[in-house]
């Protein structure tokens, strides 16, 4: 199965970097893309409770779904994600 998932956060390179990266470690997940110009994650999965664990993977990097509690940590996170994400790139 195929899921778009629109986030918040998403700043740049390194942000879509630590998204595709972390995401790709996950089990039953596979061909991640990420759009930073529509705040857009694309990614294959197998079940439904795939699809849960990659929304609960994405907020604790600081990366919520859109319609979710954006708080002030879930931002910090992102910040920090999106510098490792330029250092690993």
């Amino acid at each position: 199965m195929e899921a778009t998932i629109e986030i918040q956060n998403l700043k740049c390179g390194g942000c879509a970097n630590t998204i595709t990266t972390q995401l790709s470690k996950l089990n039953g997940i596979s061909e991640v893309t990420v759009n930073n110009d529509k705040n857009l994650v694309s990614f294959n999965f197998n079940s439904n409770e795939d699809l849960e664990v990659v929304k609960t993977k994405l907020s604790d990097l600081g990366y919520p779904i859109v319609g979710e509690q954006n708080s002030l940590p879930k931002k910090a996170k992102s910040f920090v994600s999106c510098a490792v994400g330029r250092i690993k790139k």
